[in-house]
């Protein structure tokens, strides 16, 4: 109820709240006006910025755990991490203190408090791709197949928005996933990808004649990590996959690459694999 698929904001490059600046990873001078479906394509920050403030922490963390964030998924494997999804209780409860609006702006992207694991993020693509489907993962598949899922509580047309704005990171001529679509005639696969900044970026560096350190010039603790979550095939989905590549610096050029030769593989080795009875789609603005 916060945004429709039309609701726009702007993108200047940065958000100011106070005497503090939020700034865009992809464009220094913004994006312009961005809707939903731009901003997960072209992956405007601000955009989620101004999004995360209108919502607030606690139902962005409410939903975030109905898509198995800040949970254990029950992988039969010995030392899952719970991962963390903040809220306000919980800052107060351990960190002593009172939520402030910079950490909901920053959550709000997935990054200051927030924590989840490789199998956690593809657990949760897996359910955007199904519509809605509580899966959990197992490795050892049960020979009874008699697992039953529910669903999320969750509006499905939102839900269908976010799948289609997935999809325009491959399909859109500036989605940040255009560059590694699949090779397999007839599949396409949609996806995330995300950039991880694990230290602040000074105003004194961003404001030098140099500008920001890139990623390769710092050293190797500073580094980005590269991220991507997609899913596949596009338009019926099978398979769900998470890279992450610590200090590789952004997921369009490191993790997104990674993903497609994964996936490629996997369809290739399914036989009972679905095949869209259309062309391979162009890329559209």
């Amino acid at each position: 109820g916060i945004i429709s698929k039309k609701t726009k904001f702007i993108c200047k490059g940065h958000l100011e709240i106070g005497d503090m600046k939020f700034h865009c990873w992809r464009h220094k001078y913004g994006h312009g006006s961005v809707n939903v479906f731009k901003a997960i394509a072209e992956s405007c920050d601000v955009y989620f910025y101004q999004l995360a403030l209108k919502t607030g922490i606690n139902r962005i963390a409410e939903t975030a755990r109905k898509f198995g964030l800040g949970n254990l998924t029950g992988i039969d494997l010995p030392g899952e991490r719970e991962g963390l999804i903040p809220d306000r209780e919980w800052k107060e409860k351990v960190k002593g203190k009172s939520w402030r609006p910079g950490e909901t702006i920053i959550a709000g992207i997935g990054q200051g408090y927030v924590l989840a694991t490789p199998i956690q993020l593809a657990l949760m693509t897996s359910r955007i791709a199904n519509g809605g489907i509580k899966v959990n993962p197992r490795l050892i598949k049960d020979s009874k197949n008699n697992q039953f899922f529910e669903e999320i509580a969750i509006n499905k047309n939102n839900l269908r928005i976010i799948q289609k704005a997935m999809e325009q990171v491959s399909l859109s001529e500036r989605g940040t996933g255009r560059n590694f679509r699949l090779s397999l005639e007839n599949i396409e696969m949609a996806g995330k990808t995300g950039t991880v900044q694990v230290r602040r970026i000074s105003t004194k560096e961003r404001e030098s004649d140099e500008g920001v350190i890139k990623n390769e010039d710092r050293p190797w603790p500073w580094r980005d990590h590269a991220l991507y979550v997609g899913y596949a095939p596009m338009d019926n989905p099978k398979y769900s996959i998470c890279v992450v590549v610590e200090h590789g610096g952004s997921g369009s050029s490191k993790a997104g690459p990674i993903a497609k030769d994964i996936m490629e593989a996997v369809l290739l080795d399914d036989p009972t694999r679905y095949i869209p009875n259309r062309p391979k789609s162009k890329p559209r603005a």
